[in-house]
């Protein structure tokens, strides 16, 4: 599956610098992980997954292996969609290139300056709340003329979709946005091929001055920031793209020990796939092998079947079964066999819905 945060801002926002951080953490995926496929403006990052580096350490004991196995994350495009200004939606800036590629992510990330720095200067950024909503303007902009370019006739003879339509325009007239509509299996499905720039999934991330980096301040800031800009907490988080940027040059040890000093847990760039997960319902499962030890996205709520698939749609179609072992029961049974012998290791059939962490291996017929 493949997943990309679309990042999104004016300027002077801190976007560059959060981007710029995004191609250093690239730079060393691509070193160890050539197969990622690289364009300019797209950054590719793993998704951070410790229990990966567990099951190789496992995988190499009970495959008697000289070297760990290689480790394959899941993996983010970051795009970074420039020529965002006012007036973007009538050919403003990049215009239509900028909207177009807002149309192929998966999820918008809105950087909002959050920071006062005398030697920036804002050059159309505002306060945070005006930036914000500049920004849903043009996309609610864009829908709207996207409604208007639709087919009378078309509409009339489709039923489902002119019900459909006529929920979205109501919404968007009152300023909001296509993702806040309840709308039936059957009406989203009916207007799918419009690709609605609001129907897309937001995170709001808030760029903070050094100083406020720091757990007693970031979950007062999300509160705060809430309400100001009106939107559910748990779609905010927090970043110094600054710091974000000396993570990146930094080794992995040097991060760890970095973090740490700052009393993080974890990077801004890892909350930030974190929260792109959560917001899109999205988990990983492993497969192990001395091939390779790989992580596949799929979303909650997936079957085994359609989880087949994302390995290859052959596997879909010779699908019998899945062994299915729990990641902690693998582990404290050091891998495959000790699962099988304490009875860990469950055949499922194509309907078992699928859980994060499950460890897999699909029996596949002829």
């Amino acid at each position: 599956m493949n997943l990309s945060i679309g990042i999104v801002g004016l300027p002077n926002v801190g976007k560059s610098t959060l981007f710029n951080a995004l191609l250093k953490k690239q730079a060393a995926f691509v070193a160890n992980y050539p197969f990622a496929t690289i364009e300019p403006n797209i950054g590719v990052v793993p998704v951070p997954d410790e229990r990966l580096l567990k099951l190789a350490e496992i995988t190499k004991q009970e495959e008697k292996l000289s070297q760990l196995p290689p480790l394959k994350p899941a993996t983010v495009n970051f795009v970074d969609i420039a020529g965002l200004v006012k007036g973007a939606s009538e050919g403003a800036g990049l215009g239509n290139k900028f909207l177009s590629h807002i149309r192929e992510v998966s999820v918008v990330a809105h950087v909002v300056r959050a920071f006062e720095d005398e030697n920036i200067l804002k050059e159309g950024a505002v306060d945070p709340k005006s930036d914000y909503e500049t920004i849903r303007t043009e996309l609610q902009i864009a829908d709207i003329q996207t409604f208007q370019n639709l087919s009378e006739k078309a509409l009339r003879t489709d039923i489902v979709k002119r019900g459909a339509v006529e929920k979205l325009k109501q919404v968007l007239d009152s300023g909001k946005n296509a993702f806040e509509v309840s709308l039936t299996d059957e009406e989203k499905l009916s207007i799918k091929e419009l690709n609605l720039l609001t129907a897309k999934q937001e995170i709001i991330v808030l760029n903070v001055a050094e100083s406020d980096y720091n757990p007693a301040n970031i979950e007062k800031i999300i509160a705060l920031y809430a309400g100001f800009l009106g939107v559910e907490k748990h779609k905010i988080i927090v970043i110094c793209a600054k710091i974000e940027a000396e993570l990146a040059s930094l080794t992995a040890e040097e991060q760890i020990e970095y973090l740490k000093d700052l009393g993080l847990e974890k990077s801004g760039l890892e909350r930030l796939i974190q929260k792109a997960y959560e917001e899109l319902g999205l988990i990983s499962y492993l497969t192990c092998g001395e091939k390779e030890v790989k992580a596949w996205t799929i979303h909650k709520g997936d079957s085994a079947l359609l989880a087949a698939g994302e390995i290859h749609t052959d596997f879909m179609k010779k699908f019998i079964k899945a062994e299915v072992v729990h990641f902690e029961d693998f582990i404290s049974h050091n891998g495959w066999k000790g699962a099988r012998e304490a009875g860990k290791a469950l055949l499922e059939g194509k309907d078992y819905i699928m859980q994060d962490g499950d460890i897999v291996e699909f029996k596949i017929g002829a």
